[in-house]
């Protein structure tokens, strides 16, 4: 992925050892504790053959935003995904296109800027442009595990954004949430979105879709999404934008 910048932000690959320990140290403010001192890091098995993309204020190079990237050539590569871990993602065995899975995307807890998130889908973009993905895909995170909290958002997913069945996951993890069976009958759409994760309602905007279950993580205090977006179906209107947006930083 090329460095890109322009305004207040610059986008780049992580490069060193320290680079890498900032982004875990995001990581473990953003999901675990806002005012965790500076030796606790989120870090696990995949950080060391994912690359990881940071999303810096030019101005200081605090680090706002990272996320990483596994890349897949096909399918048939996805049980070793971070995903599969928690979702049976046979049905997806047979893609045939280059795939990426997004993982571990997040914001610091101090910042509420849309511009950041733009920046960030302007590399992605970028990424999938350069290199032919057909398919990102990752697991969008709801924070806690108060499935009761996030009723609205769960039944306007339920209603519009169940993945086709041809790539429906499957039930894997020992605690789940079966949302389409236990979502309350009407969501308020406006107040689901506002639930909805950021990385979550970018993928819906882009068309994409999501397993028909959470799974519950207690370790991490998550509620995790199985979340899908083919390249080839995003609206031609929404590609654009993202081009621009890529165009911009570049």
């Amino acid at each position: 992925m090329r460095t890109l910048a322009k305004g207040k932000y610059r986008v780049r690959l992580a490069e060193t050892g320290a680079d890498l320990l900032a982004t875990q140290r995001l990581r473990y403010l953003a999901f675990h504790d806002e005012q965790s001192p500076d030796s606790d890091v989120d870090q696990d098995r995949f950080d060391h053959i994912c690359q990881h993309v940071l999303v810096e204020d030019r101005r200081n190079g605090q680090l706002l935003c990272s996320f990483r990237m596994m890349s897949f050539s096909s399918g048939a590569d996805i049980p070793a995904s971070y995903s599969a871990q928690f979702y049976d993602l046979s049905t997806l065995k047979d893609f045939t296109g280059p795939m990426v899975e997004i993982g571990r995307f997040c914001v610091h807890p101090q910042t509420n800027d849309p511009d950041l998130l733009r920046a960030a889908w302007a590399a992605i973009t970028d990424f999938v442009d350069r290199n032919g993905v057909e398919l990102l895909f990752g697991c969008s995170s709801f924070k806690g595990t108060d499935t009761h909290a996030y009723s609205d958002a769960f039944a306007i997913l339920r209603d519009t954004h169940v993945a086709p069945k041809r790539w429906l996951p499957k039930v894997k993890s020992p605690k789940v949430f079966d949302y389409v069976a236990r979502a309350k009958p009407k969501g308020d759409p406006k107040k689901a979105m506002r639930l909805m994760p950021p990385l979550l309602r970018t993928y819906l905007l882009m068309g994409g879709w999501v397993s028909d279950h959470v799974v519950v993580d207690g370790q991490m205090n998550t509620l995790h999404l199985f979340t899908g977006v083919e390249i080839k179906t995003i609206p031609p209107s929404r590609k654009r934008l993202l081009r621009t947006l890529s165009a911009a930083l570049a």
